[in-house]
Formats: structure tokens, C-alpha cells, sequence
């Protein structure tokens, strides 16, 4: 039987918005009116074709039934959890890397002084929340010792807790997690999908914590060579399915998870493209939406010449077309800059 796949698009955001959905004109996204649709197109393996939304009455039964079946979960209202507040979007989780050897800030805040002034500035900055992390997953990178790890973020992960500073635990051990779920932490960021550690799935059962589901293909020593796909946006939407399935079949029955695609994580630019230009494909899995667009490599590779150590434009425009799409996290390093271009882009379409 065909598989069909929805994907919402030509959207709407801001009070344009709000009056075409007072008009019946488009749907709301996650029950926001602030971001509308009035198209979805229709995917298959072999073909795509976009409909109106006034059209998917004159479709055939199949597609019909699929298609009502995603928009519901399109249109349903996400609930807040780990100190995301699903009412606004883009939410921003900074990220707060102790490691050495991280792809673009290693070293820079790997002591206990500077790691938690950057916390408690990016918090300021407007972070909803910040993802710790004592390990690079950089392409390249290999792995380190357990106990290595831990020693790494131990202390300012308790010192941040106490200064009741919202924390995401970026690992792939489920001991880490484990400790970290016990110290505090709200959220677990898993960049192995889960796959990583044999013990994850139970330790995330026994304490119902909410955690991101990510997608990498193959392990950061080989993700990049040569990452192959067959179809690189349908395939990744398989694996959170499947992902869900196994999840569930596991006993984990809550809905506090994010699903976040990887970006450069086993993908060549093709595929990073492909996957932000029809982010919003994944809308109709039900969950909260999270993309790592910040400092990537995809950025240098548009801009060629114009590459910057920081970054900053390409993160700030991605993350607006992001926003665009109705994604509810993005994962950066510099709020304060992408807090700033985000708000005058909303200012200035709803002027």
C-alpha cells in the first residue's frame, strides 16, 4: 500500500496570521493562531504534490484518511515541559560546552568560574534552558571515559541547579543521565537517538523525564563519510517513527519529547538542506519540533567567502525561516544575537 506523508507549508506568521485564521482562511499550527497554513503537500517515495486545504475533501479515500489523520496531530496544542513555554516560538535552548575539543567552542568554558557566567548570561540573554555537556559529538570526534565525562560537568552542574538555572543534559550514557536526573536536570539530550546505550531507554522510563530524540546515522568518528540516504527526509521521519514505536513498546507512554533531525550529524549539505527547507514535514509526528542550526558547517558552505568564525548571520537567518516553519526549539550559542534578530523580524511584519 502507498505511504503518504504530509507536510504543511505556505505559511503565514504573526497578525496577518490571526486574521486570515479568524477568516477560516488557514489553519493554526499547534493551535497558535500567530502562524497559519493553507496548503499541505502531499509525499510519497515516488512523487510530491501540493493541495490547498479547501481541496482535501475532493481527494481519494486513502489519502483523505491519512491526510486528516496527520492534521490532527498538525493542529494539536503542545503542552509546556522543562521550562519550554510552547505558546511562544521559536523557544531557545543555549548550549554550554565544557569540553576542549567542541566543533566551535572548545575550551572557552570548560572551568568552573567561566562555565557558569556564560549559564547564567545566556539565561539573561532570553535562554529558556541550557544544554550541558561534557562530551564533543563533533564529526571526527571519539569518545570518552565515563568517569571522564562526569568529572567534567559535575560541578557546575550542581552549582547551576542551585542557582536554579534550568538545565538539559547533553550525553549518550545512561549513568550520566542517571546522576544528572538526580542533581536536577529536566531535560535529556541524547545526539545517538537513543542507540547509544543499551540502559538509556530504561533509565528514561524510570524517571519519566522529558528528553530530545536526535538523528544520527552512524557514530561521530564516521558520521561524515560519505553519509548516504535514500531519501533523506522520509527515511529520518521513519526513524522517529520507529523510534516512537520502540519507545512506547518499552513503556515510556508520556508525550515530553522533542524530536530534533541532526542537522550535520551523518549528513552531507544536500541532506542538511533538504531537511531545513521541509522542517515542517515533522509536524505531523505529534511533537515539538528542535533543530541545531547554530555555527554549522552548512553555513559556510553557502556563504563560501563570506564564512565568519561566529556565524551569527547565517544562524539568525536560518533560525527566522525556521521560526517561519513553526519550529518550536533551536539550540544556540549566541541568544543574545539571534534573541535580537528574532524580535525586530516580528516587529517589523506585524508593524
Amino acid at each position: 500500500m502507498l505511504r503518504y506523508y504530509t507536510r504543511a507549508c505556505n505559511f503565514y506568521y504573526g497578525n496577518h496570521s490571526i486574521k486570515l485564521v479568524n477568516q477560516k482562511k488557514t489553519l493554526p499550527l499547534c493551535k497558535k493562531k500567530e502562524i497559519s497554513f493553507d496548503q499541505i503537500e502531499i509525499i510519497t517515495r515516488k512523487s510530491k504534490r501540493r493541495v490547498f486545504i479547501n481541496q482535501i475533501k475532493n481527494l481519494s479515500k486513502p489519502q483523505k484518511k491519512r491526510i486528516n489523520f496527520d492534521l490532527k496531530k498538525i493542529k494539536s496544542k503542545k503542552k509546556n515541559f522543562s521550562n519550554f513555554n510552547f505558546k511562544k516560538s521559536p523557544n531557545l535552548l543555549g548550549i554550554l560546552n565544557l569540553t576542549p575539543d567542541s566543533f566551535s567552542d572548545g575550551g572557552k568554558f570548560n572551568t568552573t568560574k567561566r562555565g557558569v557566567h556564560h549559564a547564567i548570561n545566556l539565561i539573561k540573554d532570553g535562554a529558556d534552558l541550557i544544554d550541558i555537556g561534557g562530551e564533543s559529538t563533533r564529526p571526527g570526534s571519539k569518545a570518552i571515559s565515563e568517569s571522564q565525562e562526569w568529572k567534567r560537568i559535575n560541578k557546575i552542574l550542581k552549582l547551576l541547579i542551585e542557582k536554579k538555572i534550568p538545565l538539559s543534559l547533553d550525553t549518550r550514557k545512561s549513568n550520566i543521565m542517571e546522576k544528572g536526573i538526580n542533581k536536577g536536570v529536566r531535560l535529556i539530550n541524547d545526539v545517538s537517538g537513543l542507540d547509544f546505550d543499551v540502559n538509556t531507554i530504561s533509565i528514561l522510563k524510570k524517571y519519566k523525564v522529558p528528553f530530545i530524540i536526535q538523528h544520527s546515522r552512524g557514530l561521530p568518528e564516521n558520521m561524515q563519510k560519505k553519509p548516504r540516504y535514500k531519501n533523506e527526509l522520509l527515511d529520518i521521519y521513519d526513524f522517529f517513527e520507529d523510534k516512537i514505536k520502540l519507545i512506547r513498546s518499552k513503556g515510556i507512554m508520556h508525550n515530553n519529547i522533542i524530536l530534533d533531525p541532526g542537522i550535520g550529524f551523518g549528513k552531507n549539505l544536500k541532506h542538511n538542506m533538504s531537511l531545513i527547507h521541509n522542517i515542517s514535514l515533522f509536524h505531523s509526528l505529534g511533537f515539538p519540533i528542535l533543530v541545531g542550526n547554530s555555527r554549522k558547517r552548512f553555513i559556510k558552505d553557502l556563504s563560501e567567502k563570506n564564512d565568519s568564525k561566529s556565524r551569527i548571520g547565517g544562524t539568525t537567518a536560518s533560525s527566522i525561516y525556521l521560526m517561519m516553519q513553526g519550529v518550536q526549539i533551536l539550540r544556540i550559542h549566541d541568544v543574545n544575537e539571534v534573541t535580537q534578530g528574532l524580535k525586530i523580524f516580528k516587529k517589523i511584519i506585524n508593524h
